[in-house]
Order: C-alpha cells, then structure tokens, then sequence
C-alpha cells in the first residue's frame, strides 16, 4: 500500500470538508437569508434556499451514476474528481461577489458547487478500493472522516472569528468577514487537494491515460452502465440488502444533521450555543472516527457499524428530553463520538460488496438512492411534529429509521456478499500510478 497515495486521498477530505461546514451548515444560510434575499420576506427566502438545495441534490443524483459508469470505463476516476471539485471551488469563491437581493445568483452558485462537491465524492468514495487492499479498508476510510472533521472545524472555527470580531482581521463589518470565510473555503479547498490532484496527474497513471475529462462516447457508455446496473442489481442480492439498510440509517443520520439547528431553536436554544455545539461534534468526531475505524479490523465493521446505530437510538431518545443547552452540548458531543465512524464504515462496507471493475457505477448508484431517500426523513420529522404539534415527536420518529435500518443489516451477509462481488473479478488499472497500489487477489 503507497502511504503517499494514502495520504493524498486522505488530504481531500480534509480540504473539502471546509465547504460542508462554513458554507452548507453555517455561514451560507444565514447570508442567503440576510444579504442575497433580503428583499424577500424570511419564509420565501427559507424556502427558495430549500428549493435550491433540492435542485442541486437533483442534478447530483441524475449525474452521479452516468459519470461514475463512465469513469469506470474510461480510467479517469481522478480527471472526474479534480474537474468537479474545480468547479465546487469556483461557485464557491462567487459567493464573495453576490450583493444585496442577488438570490438568483446566490441560488444557482450553490447548485454548482453542490454538483462540484457532491459530484467529487461519487468518485473520490469510488477510488477507496483501487487505492487500499481489503482489510485496511475500514482505517483508511475512518482516517479520511477523521481528518475531514480536522479540517472543517479548523477552519470554522477562523472563520467565525472573522465574521464575529472583523476588526482583528483588519476588516471593516461582518459582511466582510463573511466574504472572505467564503473566498478562504475555496482557497483552502484547492491548497490540501493539491496532494491528489498531484498524484492523480502523474505520467504512467491509468486514469489519465486517453486526453480529457470524458467525451459523448464515455457519456454514452456511462448511462448504459446505469441501465445496466438497474438491471444487474439482482446479481449481488447481499448488495442490495445492505444498500436497503443505508437507506433507512443513513436518512435517520442526515435527517439529524439537517434538522438539530431547527429542532434546538423550536424549544430555545440560541444561535451561539447551536454554533458551539457544532464545533464541538466537529472536534470530538476527529479522534472517535479514527478510534471506531482501528476497532473496525479488530472486531469487524459490521459489528462497530451496529454499535454506532445503537448509540443514534440513545441519542434520538434523550433529544427527546432535552431542554436546556448544556444537554444539546452532551447530544453534540454524542454525534461526534459516531458520526464520521458510521459513515466510514458504511463506505468501507459498500467497497468489500461492489465489484472492484465497476466501483465508480455503484458508488454512484448508492449516492443517487441515498439523496433521493433522504427526502423522507425531514418530511417524517416535519409531518410528525405538525400533527402532533411538537417537534419532540418529530425527533422521536427518526428512531424508526435507525431500527429499520439495523435491522435490514443484520439480515446482509457480508461473507456471502463478499464472495458475490469476486465473481466479477478485480480492477486491473487503478487510480494511482502503475505497481503503485498492490490491489489484493481477493476481496475480503
């Protein structure tokens, strides 16, 4: 296994999680609201901004698979990546420049760099098995969460300073200091991905064999590989029995990222102490996922996968109770002790299912289903809470996802979905530079 390719990839997440924490949880909303919409009224800004996001999640889960197929055939899982993380950096340095009522602007930067960022995931998940021999799988991947917490919290953390003490960084308002954390996430981004891009580009490297980014004839290969995946699903019904489960617990894990901000305003709890808590799950997540991936080889995935779920059901359960902000503090904290772990796990899980040739279809596969999933666990929360009239049934209903889910993964065997994903064989080109990865005989 080449340390410096396992670093570089590593090196990603930390650069790109910068983007999901200054801009997607924190700092964008609240700019969109007050600056790019502010000659709208506050609900119709909220739900433009919802709209937006659903546009965005919408070309991700349309794109996704085709381009995933495409890259598989073509060998340039890094040209994808490196494309689209350029245009997530582009859209996002435009938000320095969108004024008062630029909402359509502000909108259709944020599809882009929503493609930019969720587009590069597809593949950099996608390029996990061509770099890591089965086995070592679960640590490498728990490291990239892990570092990715490092570096969006990292970077949070200044930027907030620069929006709520400009003067220390020579700047004259807080819209300043809210520019200039949108023009540091694109900077940042790009600086720790250079790594990657670097290793990516290297003459020998299959990926970069054959010119550019793609051509019509990769697209048309990749969107009959997504027909042919459809078809072909059945072929790894252990794949499918896990993919189900991520489609419950994974819902129930987004569903509480996107509405803890919501749910801890409705009974309270003010915008610092929000603010506060979510640094504190980025920093307590930074040593727990790596902690979850190294138990992970000793003890298996699958196994530390259920203690994670089990630990959301305790979480769901006391959110139920909670009532001041030194329990959102505790909840907080809680999150961050699985969050990353879970979603590491998962990844590493889908990487020992999938047939090694087509890992960029099927990750682009899972990523459609689970955007196109995750639709139910706000309306659930949402729908609860209205009929009910309390948003505590709201949170209390997302239990159902993670039992669901936990259930439907102890009904996967991983051995036998293992065994149905070698008789595809294994990738013969990867990513990195020839002889530079050692790929394994056999998965698992």
């Amino acid at each position: 296994m080449n340390k410096r390719s396992v670093w570089a990839w590593i090196m990603y997440d930390f650069a790109n999680s910068a983007y999901a924490t200054t801009v997607l949880a924190v700092v964008l909303p609240i700019f969109y609201s007050q600056v790019a919409a502010a000659t709208l009224d506050s609900q119709t800004a909220s739900s433009y901004l919802g709209y937006t996001h659903s546009v965005g999640m919408l070309f991700v889960a349309l794109l996704a698979p085709i381009l995933g197929a495409a890259a598989d055939r073509s060998g340039k899982k890094g040209n994808f990546l490196r494309t689209f993380s350029l245009l997530g950096m582009a859209a996002t340095l435009g938000f320095v420049f969108i004024g008062e009522g630029d909402w359509l602007a502000a909108s259709t930067l944020l599809v882009l760099s929503t493609i930019g960022f969720a587009g590069a995931n597809t593949f950099y998940d996608a390029l996990l098995p061509d770099l890591v021999p089965s086995g070592k799988r679960e640590y490498v991947s728990s490291q990239g969460y892990a570092y990715g917490y490092i570096g969006g919290g990292l970077l949070l953390a200044v930027n907030l300073l620069m929006i709520q003490q400009p003067e220390w960084f020579g700047l004259p308002d807080t819209l300043a200091g809210t520019r200039l954390a949108f023009a540091s996430v694109a900077v940042w981004w790009l600086v720790f991905s250079i790594p990657i891009f670097r290793v990516s580009s290297k003459p020998g490297n299959p990926s970069s064999a054959n010119g550019g980014a793609g051509n019509g004839r990769e697209a048309r290969s990749g969107f009959a590989g997504l027909v042919k995946t459809f078809r072909e699903l059945a072929r790894y019904p252990e794949l499918l029995k896990f993919m189900a489960a991520f489609w419950f617990f994974n819902d129930g894990i987004n569903t509480i990222i996107l509405m803890a901000t919501i749910y801890g305003t409705s009974i309270g709890i003010g915008s610092s102490d929000l603010i506060l808590a979510l640094l504190i799950t980025q920093f307590v997540g930074f040593p727990c996922t790596l902690l979850l991936g190294k138990l992970a080889e000793r003890f298996g995935a699958k196994k530390l996968l259920y203690l994670s779920l089990a630990c959301y059901v305790l979480i769901v359960g006391l959110g139920y109770f909670m009532t001041s902000a030194l329990h959102f503090y505790l909840l907080a904290g809680m999150v961050g002790l699985v969050q990353g772990g879970s979603q590491s796990l998962a990844r590493s899980l889908f990487s020992e299912l999938m047939p090694a040739k087509r890992t960029g279809e099927f990750f682009g596969f899972v990523n459609v289903t689970g955007k196109f999933s995750s639709i139910f666990g706000p309306f659930v929360f949402g729908l609860v809470g209205q009929i009910t009239g309390s948003t505590r049934w709201g949170i209390l209903s997302l239990l159902a996802f993670f039992v669901i889910g936990m259930a439907l993964m102890a009904w996967s065997d991983m051995e036998k979905g293992r065994r149905e994903a070698q008789e595809d064989g294994h990738s013969e080109a990867g990513f990195f530079p020839q002889n530079a990865v050692p790929l394994p005989e056999t998965i698992g």
